[in-house]
């Protein structure tokens, strides 16, 4: 292996996950995690300072670093020798958190208040990457992974009664409603079983459609933990068969 593959796979080692004994790995990682750390204190304050900027642009170089190189190395990360790793690994989720988690520090060189201000709000996506370099959190993600249609079910059954529960509440209380998102936003309230009372029914028959939604909800709110539960288990017992095999 020539010295510049060698030394790329070395990179590699160090900016994934450390492996017991990679002091270095575990350097990198632990920088990493001060980083995304520092990158989030501003979202805690109501205004920026000079320290909140300069922060602001050395928490976004070390996230240009590492997206750089995990572009760099990420033929081995997608087990591809060629070009289209590069591609193919430039669109995969965590690439797109990375990049991502640059976005904010574009805001300083933008009039527009506004959309300096969405931009911004991308350092929320920071978060995403404490994944990485969380174990738990890298089980949470595989379990979502094997459980992501079960959950799309539920999402869609969850969606459609919504929208008709919305509809049905919107024709019997006409004057209840300003217009038909504040129906929608009814019918998400109720289901959740949050029940803000703001927007309260006051026919008979719209009570009993709130009761109802109240039901449902206790359903959809079960159906999800359940299944999550259920993959949560089924990934730590596979972990565990491996670990002794």
């Amino acid at each position: 292996m020539k010295s510049s593959e060698m030394m790329k796979k070395r990179v590699y080692e160090i900016i994934e996950v450390s492996k017991k004994g990679d002091i270095a790995s575990r350097f990198y990682d632990a920088m990493m995690l001060i980083a995304v750390i520092l990158g989030l204190l501003p979202l805690t304050m109501k205004s920026e300072n000079k320290y909140t900027i300069i922060l602001d642009f050395v928490v976004a170089g070390i996230f240009l670093a590492d997206y750089c190189l995990r572009i760099y190395t990420s033929d081995y990360k997608m087990g591809i020798k060629c070009y289209q790793a590069y591609l193919a690994y430039a669109f995969t989720p965590m690439a797109i958190v990375d990049l991502l988690a640059i976005v904010p520090v574009i805001s300083f060189a933008i009039a527009d208040p506004t959309i300096s201000s969405v931009l911004k709000l991308f350092r929320v996506v920071v978060v995403l990457k404490l994944i990485r370099y969380s174990k738990t959190m890298v089980i949470i993600t595989n379990v979502l992974r094997r459980v992501k249609r079960q959950l799309g079910a539920v999402l869609m059954i969850t969606i459609i009664y919504i929208i008709a529960s919305a509809m049905f509440i919107f024709q019997l209380e006409m004057d209840l409603f300003k217009n038909f998102f504040e129906a929608l936003y009814w019918a998400t309230i109720s289901i959740t079983t949050i029940g803000y009372g703001d927007i309260s029914p006051t026919t008979e028959i719209g009570r009993f459609v709130t009761m109802i939604s109240s039901l449902v909800g206790v359903a959809v709110i079960a159906l999800p933990s359940g299944i999550i539960t259920a993959g949560y288990m089924e990934e730590i017992k596979k972990k565990k068969t491996a670990h002794e095999i």
